[in-house]
């Protein structure tokens, strides 16, 4: 379908892809739940300028704040990333355009992810995997999942899924969360302060870290968080690498401080070919796919689809991180 429509369109689709994924196969799948509307894709910075001015939704990755001083009919920019930081927040607020993310599309795939890294290690599976490759019959002793503690950093959609799907597993769950005194899906709850944190990883057998890369977080697992784990502990970064601190976290897995670690993102990413986290046996690791699926561009467009019914009949935006005062349009 040609960008250049003789109907303004109601959705545009920006042309910066994500995650490998086709920004067509987006439109298409946005065309498929919205039927009555116009759904157009600008795959040029061309067609981004001519086409942005007359939507009433965008959606992508970022938008060029200039792009708004043209933007009268805009009342929507629907983020393709879970994380806003990036976006011209104080340009969109100052033309009355709301906008949403895509938080928890990506919980399924990285709380499958996440488990099956701590079944791995508790099974052993890498050490299976590595005397195979040697073609060596030479049994090993494994360990067993059940009666574990996992302690999840987090229970954000991603943190909510990975506890969902540890129903059944028979093992003991700690959250760590903003705030404790509000409970939540664990059978423990505590918060971030250092003491919390420190009195969760004393008894855990698996962390899995699901939280956000802010001030709080940066840095939150280091030397002595590493310390306080007890040996057989192993940590499952589904987060941000910048959660973690690197060097103390090679030099626990160099010393066996920790018994393993499973890695779907680092810092620095991409990691460097010459990195010892490369090198070490007890680390799995994986290129940040752990919410890369087919269903990725499903669910995205099921929260923007909605939103879009939702701008007709002043209803709720989901995944709304700011919405102007006003529900009428600002043209």
């Amino acid at each position: 379908m040609s960008a250049h429509l003789d109907a303004d369109p109601d959705v545009v689709v920006l042309r910066e892809g994500t995650e490998g994924l086709s920004m067509e196969s987006y439109a298409e799948t946005l065309r498929e739940r919205l039927p009555d509307h116009t759904v157009a894709l600008a795959r040029t910075p061309r067609e981004e300028r001519e086409l942005v001015p007359k939507a009433r939704v965008v959606t992508g990755i970022t938008i060029d704040a200039d792009l708004l001083e043209r933007a009268d009919r805009l009342e929507l920019f629907a983020c393709t990333f879970a994380g806003t930081d990036h976006l011209p927040m104080d340009a969109l607020a100052d033309h009355g355009i709301a906008v949403t993310n895509a938080g928890g599309i990506h919980a399924p795939g990285i709380a499958e992810q996440s488990i099956g890294n701590m079944l791995v290690f508790a099974r052993r599976l890498h050490e299976g995997w590595r005397r195979k490759e040697n073609s060596e019959w030479r049994h090993f002793q494994s360990y067993e999942f059940t009666d574990s503690t996992v302690t999840i950093v987090g229970l954000g959609s991603i943190g909510q899924a990975v506890v969902q799907r540890l129903e059944g597993f028979e093992v003991e769950t700690i959250g760590i969360r903003y705030t404790p005194e509000k409970g939540g899906p664990t059978d423990e709850v505590l918060g971030f302060d250092e003491d919390d944190v420190h009195e969760a990883f004393s008894r855990s057998d698996y962390v899995v870290l699901a939280c956000p890369l802010n001030d709080l977080t940066r840095g939150l697992v280091g030397e002595d968080e590493l310390a306080t784990l007890p040996p057989n502990a192993v940590v499952v970064n589904a987060a941000r690498g910048g959660i973690v601190d690197t060097d103390a976290l090679v030099s626990a897995l160099q010393f066996e401080g920790i018994r393993g670690a499973a890695l779907d993102v680092t810092n620095p990413e991409p990691l460097p070919a010459d990195h010892p986290l490369w090198d070490l046996e007890n680390c799995l690791i994986t290129p940040h796919t752990g919410g890369h699926t087919p269903k990725h561009w499903d669910r995205l467009a099921d929260i923007v689809a909605h939103n879009v019914d939702a701008l007709e009949t002043s209803g709720e935006l989901e995944n709304a991180i700011y919405r102007p005062e006003s529900d009428s349009s600002h043209a």
